[in-house]
């Protein structure tokens, strides 16, 4: 955990429907004093949306040799890169190569993420999966956020619904390939 980091404490419910994962997680999230609400966001977003056995958070910012979100199997192998923002190509490269499985989630503008990698190297690019939301839908999020927060985050045919702390919020979770 970083010197100075924040502790948020995110209460979720999760019905994700469209991969058949219902849980109610308990999440410890360290935002570091350099990264902002809607980073965080989205890297909580993306822990959610890849729920799996194994998942965990890295080091975040603070780690330069893994991605903000990973997925390991029984052997300690990783087996899904999940990167949040907008990684560069060579980061892309690099997890691509490691993992079995590479995704992005941005809360940026997907096209100006996307522009960035082209004409770089990028080991299996047609394969890596860019997720971004609704423009705003993040931001606004983000300003809901409290030390303690309740989620109930609900995806159906690609639309993710999220209620936090007792707002609620819709988004389409628009799909890309790295190129």
């Amino acid at each position: 955990m970083a010197a100075g980091a924040t502790i948020h404490t995110f209460t979720v419910q999760l019905a994700d429907v469209d991969r058949g994962v219902y849980d109610e997680l308990s999440l410890r999230v360290a935002r570091h004093p350099s990264e902002t609400d809607a980073h965080m966001l989205t890297r909580v977003l993306a822990y959610c949306l890849e729920f799996e056995e194994g998942i965990a958070f890295s080091e975040g910012i603070a780690a330069t040799d893994e991605p903000a979100v990973l997925v390991r199997d029984l052997t300690g192998r990783i087996t899904a890169w999940i990167e949040v923002g907008a990684p560069d190509a060579a980061r892309l490269h690099f997890g691509s190569k490691l993992a079995d499985r590479t995704a992005v989630y941005t809360h940026r503008d997907a096209a100006k993420v996307r522009a960035a990698w082209v004409g770089k190297t990028i080991h299996r690019a047609d394969s890596i999966a860019l997720f971004a939301f609704d423009p705003g839908f993040v931001e606004t999020a983000a300003g809901l956020i409290a030390r303690r927060s309740s989620m109930t985050l609900s995806v159906t045919e690609r639309q993710l619904y999220l209620d936090l702390n007792g707002t609620a919020l819709s988004s389409s979770i628009h799909e890309f390939t790295a190129q």
